[in-house]
């Protein structure tokens, strides 16, 4: 598979044509350094999922566009492959291979997948986004989605008139378990006794699926549902306007896109922790071995956009959680333990 120098792409269907031209060398029991190309300046990066999903992974991908634009480096990406390991590992030798010189993976599901392959190849560098793993010649650069994933429950816990809340993710990567235990920590610090639904479907993007699942908690008595999702959001959206239940978002800012759905949303940048991997390494102070964490004193990159109607007490207490967090007075847990809603 030839990569130009300029912002290239390789979609699914022609990375899985890619899979089995290169069968006979990735079944080797060998590492593939030493067939690496000679690296070059240029920066390229892994999407396990469609660049189009209105969410993550566009998102990250806006964070290498800005990178192509204002460092003027050349870019590369594969997008569209599945969150599995074998595959994650073939993209990423694959992109290690190409002669790209900084080797981006964007999302935690990368985690396993980076670290064989950042073995295999020394002298690449290469970045987890979201990730918590680090080496000789990787680092990873960690927008903090659960510090405003909390904010997002003290405002359901302050704003649900039913008394039940509802969280919705698809894969259990460890930055959406993250956040789905800030979000349900969120609801009880600021009303104890409000009920949270919590549900991982398995998938990001399937909107039937969220949208039966949505329907669900909300006959359950949710009012207010937390989403996760990437395209599959819009099918919480249309249960929500079906029942006149109400949505807060993650990533981007939902409310502008929906102000008819959603109240909120829990802003997580992560275009920014792609943006400044590149950024780093381009300036020649790319730290591996180390894992970058951005949070709430960045508000460019961490924040809850509130709807206008949100009312001003609600917004005061938000502020004062906010505040808590950036000081430290306020641990946010990473883990949850309790029930788990199915339909």
């Amino acid at each position: 598979m030839k990569f130009n120098q300029s912002n290239s792409h390789t979609n699914r269907r022609e990375f899985l044509k890619l899979i089995g031209s290169m069968s006979a060398l990735t079944l080797l029991p060998f590492p593939l350094t030493g067939l690496a190309a000679k690296p070059t300046l240029s920066i390229a990066t892994l999407f396990a999922g469609n660049i189009n999903d209105h969410g993550f992974m566009q998102a990250g991908y806006r964070g290498l566009e800005r990178a192509r634009l204002e460092l003027g480096v050349p870019t590369r990406y594969i997008d569209s492959i599945a969150p599995q390991y074998e595959q994650l590992v073939t993209a990423l030798r694959e992109l290690a291979h190409s002669g790209a010189a900084l080797v981006i993976a964007h999302g935690g599901q990368n985690n396993a997948a980076a670290v064989q392959v950042a073995g295999e190849f020394p002298k690449v560098s290469f970045v987890v986004t979201q990730g918590d793993v680090f080496g000789p010649n990787f680092a990873s650069y960690d927008v903090l989605q659960e510090q405003s994933a909390f904010l997002a429950g003290v405002l359901a816990g302050l704003s649900t008139r039913t008394g039940v809340v509802g969280h919705m993710s698809g894969i259990r990567v460890k930055p959406g378990l993250k956040g789905r235990a800030a979000f349900v920590a969120g609801v009880a610090a600021a009303t104890p006794d409000v009920k949270v639904l919590t549900n991982f479907s398995g998938n990001q993007d399937d909107n039937a699926l969220s949208n039966t699942i949505a329907k669900a908690q909300i006959a359950a008595g949710a009012d207010i549902i937390f989403t996760m999702l990437n395209a599959g959001r819009d099918g919480v959206s249309e249960a929500c306007r079906a029942t006149g239940a109400k949505q807060i978002g993650n990533i981007i800012d939902w409310v502008q896109a929906g102000p008819d759905v959603f109240i909120a949303s829990a802003i997580a940048d992560v275009s920014i922790g792609v943006f400044n991997a590149a950024r780093d390494w381009q300036a020649g102070v790319f730290k591996p071995g180390t894992i970058n964490k951005i949070g709430l004193e960045n508000t460019s990159a961490v924040r809850l956009a509130l709807h206008p109607n949100v009312l001003p007490a609600i917004r005061e207490k938000i502020d004062v959680f906010a505040d808590g967090i950036r000081k430290g007075s306020i641990t946010i847990p990473e883990s949850y333990s309790g029930s788990e809603f199915s339909v």
